[in-house]
């Protein structure tokens, strides 16, 4: 697993103290938390060395007795070169930074890897499904007739319009 995440992971360990989840994200004593990570990416004036120095080091805490994990480590040691488990690895984690307060990187890759996992519950063929570049052409090139009516000015500033 550390192999596969690089240097978004301090490192990876194993757990005794969780329950029923397959892994999640702790960080150090001295790093920031999920909460503060948030807070200082929102700052308007920081300063990129700031950050750099600040970020929590994670920790990957995975569950040994949860069945996901066994299976996983069943896939990596019949190969461990497998793209699937890759990918797998990587939704964990992913999946384990949003449980944890942290926010992802990319939220479309995510998002690309769940889809894909609910085609493949689905049984449908991955290449069946669109591309996100596709989707949004689709999108753009709907027919105008079938989308919302445009709302009605009602003399309120711009940011009452988006509330």
């Amino acid at each position: 697993m550390k192999e596969v995440l690089g240097d978004r992971v301090e490192k990876v360990a194993i757990s005794n103290r969780i329950a029923d989840s397959p892994c999640v994200l702790v960080t150090g004593q001295f790093g920031w938390s999920a909460n503060m990570e948030r807070i200082m990416k929102a700052q308007a004036l920081r300063d990129s060395s700031m950050s750099s120095y600040m970020q929590s080091k994670k920790t990957l805490e995975i569950n040994p007795s949860n069945p996901i994990i066994r299976e996983l480590k069943n896939k990596v040691q019949a190969d461990a070169a497998d793209k699937a488990v890759r990918d797998l690895v990587v939704l964990l984690f992913e999946t384990a930074l949003l449980t944890s307060g942290f926010t992802l990187e990319s939220p479309q890759t995510y998002c690309q890897r769940i889809y894909s996992m609910i085609a493949l519950g689905l049984s449908i063929d991955t290449d069946e499904l669109p591309s996100s570049s596709e989707s949004a052409a689709a999108a753009s090139s709907e027919d105008a007739g079938d989308a919302p009516p445009p709302l009605e000015s009602t003399g309120a500033s711009a940011m009452e319009e988006l509330d």
